[in-house]
């Protein structure tokens, strides 16, 4: 009933947020609500034990899909947001198959590579993908009279997105496919001996992590009205690593936490942007070191800690 009910209160909350803060800070709540999207579809590929350095390639696979259909087709965004998320499905799907032979450091570096070939792509070849400048002038939503080209309606749209995807990914995290992924990240041997399938398990985590990633890149394509390259590449892919890191894998929440944590220490040390990738560095650095499983599980320790000295204080009664 807790939980719920700090659900509600959360959602209550994010509703009314535009109401009573600046234009400004509603442009960095869409796009903190975007990477939520990114960050829990990236764990879903940690919860097997495979940690991927591509992740947001397929992000900009999405963007990629959308911009090139309401561009070039006139499609609309309501036709094309799906399509996006399914194109980096398959581009994932296609990234993942040479991959399965590979673990640990060799899959991480492995993902890197072809991620990089997927981004160069972009950047080689001027039609369709702008090259090296990208694509700009993407259709703004239409939906009755409503302009998405203000904050506003943009973000209760990504809002509505964001319930959605967390919401399917926090399913299947709790279902039967969640449970064996995790089996396979505590054993991949013993779950071969019990007649799992790792490696279909393995490409359908990574395939539908890069759906969602794409989803996310489709909702950025549309407020941004443009893609840039850059905006996948591996400096993007390392902060998303340290939001996961600072947050953590063990629970569904823990990245949730991390995009949280760092989004206000990024936006707090704006006046210092020079010193921001030296800031960053450290508290990977220190969080690697120093509490490897993240915010999440110093949470978990401080809540073991209350319940004992709950259950020690009703025993002395």
């Amino acid at each position: 009933m807790i939980r719920y009910l700090t659900a509600l209160a959360v959602l209550a909350g994010f509703a009314i947020m535009p109401e009573v803060i600046g234009e400004y800070y509603v442009e960095i709540m869409i796009l903190f609500m975007i990477n939520l999207i990114l960050a829990s579809s990236f764990r879903l590929i940690t919860t097997c034990g495979d940690w991927s350095l591509s992740h947001v390639v397929f992000m900009g696979v999405g963007a990629y899909a959308t911009a090139l259909l309401a561009k070039f087709l006139g499609w609309p965004f309501w036709g094309t947001v799906l399509l996006g998320g399914m194109a980096s499905a398959v581009v994932g799907l296609a990234v993942v198959f040479p991959l399965l032979r590979t673990k640990g450091f060799g899959f991480f570096i492995g993902s890197f590579a072809l991620g990089e070939f997927v981004r160069l792509i972009w950047v080689k070849f001027h039609f369709p993908f702008g090259g090296p400048r990208g694509m700009i002038g993407i259709p703004s939503i239409e939906l009755s009279d409503i302009d998405f080209y203000e904050a506003t309606p943009y973000y209760y749209l990504v809002l509505l997105f964001t319930i959605g995807c967390l919401a399917v990914l926090y399913r299947i995290d709790l279902s039967r496919t969640g449970r064996v992924l995790k089996a396979i990240y505590a054993d991949e041997d013993l779950s071969k001996c019990i007649g799992i399938n790792v490696a279909r398990y393995r490409a359908m985590a990574f395939s539908v992590s890069a759906f969602f990633a794409g989803i996310a890149g489709v909702l950025l394509a549309h407020r941004l009205g443009a893609i840039d390259p850059k905006n996948f590449d591996v400096n993007t892919m390392v902060y998303l690593v340290i939001w996961v890191v600072v947050g953590g894998v063990g629970s569904f929440w823990g990245p949730l936490i991390g995009v949280a944590v760092m989004m206000l220490v990024g936006e707090a040390a704006r006046p210092l942007a020079e010193w921001r990738p030296l800031l960053f560095g450290g508290i990977l650095i220190a969080f690697l070191t120093l509490l490897p499983g993240g915010l999440d599980s110093l949470m978990s320790k401080v809540r073991e800690l209350l319940d004992r000295r709950t259950a020690d204080g009703t025993k002395e009664n």
